[in-house]
C-alpha cells in the first residue's frame, strides 16, 4: 500500500499540493498585504493561481498585496513554472529514450539503468535557460518603457510571461501598450517559447548555434525532429489562425487601416496570450460572442508538452486533425507529420478530449448552480458564455477572465480552485495516478459488437 500511496505517479500531485497550501498560508500574513484581510479562500485562490501558472485574480496583485506579497507571489509562480517545466521535460526526455514501460513508471529506477542521463545536470540545465531567458525579457521590457516597466515591474513580468502564469502587476494588465509593437514583441516571444517546452528550446538553441558558428549539421533527413516540427508547425498555425479569427470577429470592416493595424496587433496579441499565458491588451468583457468563442478554442488546445503552458496541448490537437482526416479518407492508421501514431497515442489524445469535455462540462454545471442564483433565463441571459470561458480559462490556465473572477462566491471559487489544479496536472495524469491503486483483472470478458452511430 505505502508503493502505491507513494509511487511516482502521486509524487507531482502531492509537492504541488503543498506547495499551494503553504504558499497560501504565507499570503495570509499580515506583512504580505498590511492593513488589509485576506481570507483563506482567497489566499488559497492566489496560490493555486500562481502555483499552477494561472493568473486569475480575486484581489488586484499590484495594489492589494505589498511588495513582501508580491514577491511570495513570484517566487511561486517561478516554482510552478520551473518545477513543471522540469519534471515535465523529465518525462519527456524518457518518453523519447524509447525505455520499457515498467522504466517510465520508476522514475528514478530508469535514471539508474541511464548512466548517460545526469539528473543534475539536466535540472541546472533547465533552470539556467529559462532564468536567462527571463532576465533577457526582463532588460528588453525596462529599455522600451522604464517608467512603465520599472526593475521590480520588468523582471516581474518577464517571469510571469515566460511562465505563462499571466500575472500582471497593473490593474488593467497590458492595455496600456495596446500599440506598442516593441512591448507586444517581448511578451509575446516570452509567452510563445515558455509554451514550446524546454527540449523544442533546446534543439531551436543547437540549431541556431550551429547556423551562426556555420558548423556542419550533424548528418540527417531532417533539419528538425519529427516532435519539434510538429510543434513548431501547430503553434504558427494555432498563432495565425487564432489572430485571423479574431480580427474578423471584431467586425473590423469599416474600420481606418490605422486602426486595422492596431486592432492586429492585439488580436495577435490575444492569440498568443489566450493560450495560456492570460496577460490581455484589450477588454475581454468587451469582444463579441464570436471572439470568445475562438479564446475558448485555443485556450482548450493551449501549450505544448514538456513547457509552462496549460491546455490538452498542441500535440494532442494534432493527433485529434490527423484522426478525423483518416476517418474521412476511410484510413486505419492516423497520421501525424512523417509517422503514423501508435494505438495508445490515439487513445490518449481521445481520453484528453473526453475527460476534459466531462471535467469543464461538469464545472459550468456546478458554477451555474452556485453562481447562477436561481434566475430564470431571461435574467441570467449572458451568464452562461462568462461562466463557460471562467471554467475553460481554470481548466487550461490561461487566467483571462470576463471579470467574474472576483465576484464568486466562496462554493464559485472552490470550483476554480479544483480546475485549476486539475488542469496543470491533466485530467490523464490524475486519472493515471488513481488507476495505479488499481489491479488489472486476469480474466477477459467475451467481446461483441453495438449499433453505434
Amino acid at each position: 500500500m505505502q508503493n502505491k500511496v507513494f509511487s511516482p505517479f502521486w509524487v507531482p500531485i502531492y509537492a504541488f499540493a503543498l506547495t499551494v497550501l503553504a504558499g497560501a498560508m504565507v499570503l495570509m500574513l499580515d506583512f504580505c498585504h498590511p492593513g488589509r484581510d485576506l481570507s483563506f479562500i482567497d489566499a488559497l485562490f492566489t496560490s493555486t493561481s500562481a502555483v499552477c501558472v494561472t493568473g486569475l485574480v480575486v484581489v488586484d496583485t499590484g495594489t492589494f498585496f505589498s511588495r513582501a506579497g508580491q514577491n511570495v507571489i513570484l517566487a511561486l509562480i517561478q516554482l510552478g513554472g520551473l518545477g513543471i517545466m522540469t519534471y515535465a521535460s523529465l518525462v519527456v526526455y524518457l518518453l523519447r529514450r524509447k525505455v520499457s514501460a515498467s522504466d517510465r513508471v520508476a522514475v528514478r529506477q530508469t535514471l539508474l539503468h541511464d548512466p548517460s542521463f545526469n539528473l543534475a545536470t539536466f535540472i541546472i540545465g533547465v533552470i539556467v535557460a529559462v532564468l536567462s531567458v527571463e532576465m533577457a525579457g526582463a532588460l528588453l521590457l525596462h529599455a522600451m518603457d522604464p517608467d512603465g516597466f520599472h526593475t521590480y515591474s520588468a523582471i516581474f513580468h518577464s517571469v510571469s510571461a515566460f511562465c505563462n502564469a499571466g500575472f500582471s502587476l497593473n490593474t488593467d494588465s497590458l492595455t496600456s501598450w495596446r500599440g506598442h509593437l516593441g512591448i507586444n514583441a517581448v511578451f509575446s516571444v516570452l509567452i510563445i517559447m515558455g509554451g514550446l517546452g524546454f527540449y523544442v528550446l533546446a534543439e531551436c538553441a543547437r540549431k541556431i548555434r550551429w547556423l551562426v558558428l556555420r558548423r556542419k549539421l550533424p548528418l540527417q533527413a531532417h533539419f528538425f525532429t519529427w516532435q519539434t516540427r510538429i510543434v513548431l508547425e501547430t503553434t504558427f498555425f494555432l498563432v495565425v489562425i487564432g489572430a485571423l479569427a479574431l480580427l474578423l470577429a471584431e467586425k473590423l470592416g469599416d474600420e481606418s487601416w490605422g486602426d486595422i493595424l492596431d486592432v492586429g496587433l492585439a488580436s495577435f496579441f490575444q492569440s498568443v496570450t489566450c493560450r495560456t499565458a492570460g496577460f490581455n491588451t484589450v477588454e475581454i468583457s468587451a469582444l463579441t460572442n464570436v471572439s470568445l468563442i475562438f479564446m475558448i478554442i485555443l485556450m482548450m488546445i493551449g501549450g505544448s508538452p514538456g513547457s509552462c503552458a496549460g491546455g490538452l496541448k498542441t500535440t494532442t490537437f494534432r493527433v485529434w486533425i490527423g484522426f478525423i482526416i483518416a476517418r474521412l479518407r476511410g484510413r486505419s492508421q492516423t497520421r501525424v507529420g512523417w509517422y503514423a501514431m501508435t494505438e495508445d497515442s490515439i487513445n490518449k489524445a481521445l481520453t484528453l478530449l473526453v475527460f476534459g469535455g466531462l471535467i469543464m462540462g461538469g464545472a459550468v454545471i456546478l458554477l451555474s448552480i452556485t453562481e447562477g442564483h436561481g434566475l430564470p433565463h431571461p435574467q441570467a441571459r449572458g451568464h452562461f458564455m462568462e461562466l463557460l470561458f471562467e471554467t475553460v480559462s481554470a481548466f487550461a490556465t490561461v487566467g483571462l477572465s470576463t471579470g467574474v473572477t472576483p465576484e464568486l462566491s466562496s462554493a464559485g471559487k472552490s470550483i476554480i480552485i479544483s480546475l485549476m489544479f486539475v488542469g496543470r496536472l491533466g485530467p490523464v495524469w490524475l486519472l493515471t495516478a488513481i488507476n495505479s491503486w488499481q489491479s488489472e483483472p486476469r480474466y477477459r470478458l467475451p467481446e461483441d459488437d453495438l449499433p453505434l452511430g
